[in-house]
């Protein structure tokens, strides 16, 4: 009977953990939005990433000023990251820099540089409000 008073000790302990976790992904995956929705432009980025800093570059070129969120300077920045793997779909590997243009997710580097080079990144800009020309 001792056992049994354990096990379901065990159980219920795991199924709150699990809740709490489940409540702080949610809580976080919201911040995220509200932190997309901040500017036309957001990007995530780690500030010592050259790929971050090649992607800030690239907008401040075109005339864009977009918000910078480095996620190493603040401090819930690993559960940003996490919530942000899981908008991408990819479970390990380098994030960033993720782009949000128009409070929408446009993805990491590679997404970006081919709306550049197709054309459809300059629109989706002046869409956004972020270019005026």
């Amino acid at each position: 009977m001792q056992y049994q008073q354990s096990s379901s000790w065990s159980y219920y302990m795991s199924m709150r953990s699990n809740r709490h976790r489940v409540a702080e992904e949610e809580m976080t995956m919201e911040r995220v939005g509200r932190l997309a929705s901040e500017s036309a432009v957001v990007i995530f980025t780690i500030s010592s990433c050259c790929m971050c800093h090649a992607m800030k570059t690239l907008f401040c070129g075109m005339g864009v000023n977009p918000m910078v969120h480095d996620l190493d300077l603040l401090p819930n920045g690993k559960q940003i990251e996490r919530a942000l793997m899981s908008l991408l779909g990819i479970s390990g590997g380098a994030v960033v820099p993720v782009v949000f243009i128009g409070g929408k997710l446009v993805g990491s580097m590679d997404r970006v540089l081919a709306f550049h080079i197709n054309g459809t990144l300059v629109p989706l800009l002046k869409q956004a409000g972020a270019l005026w020309l």
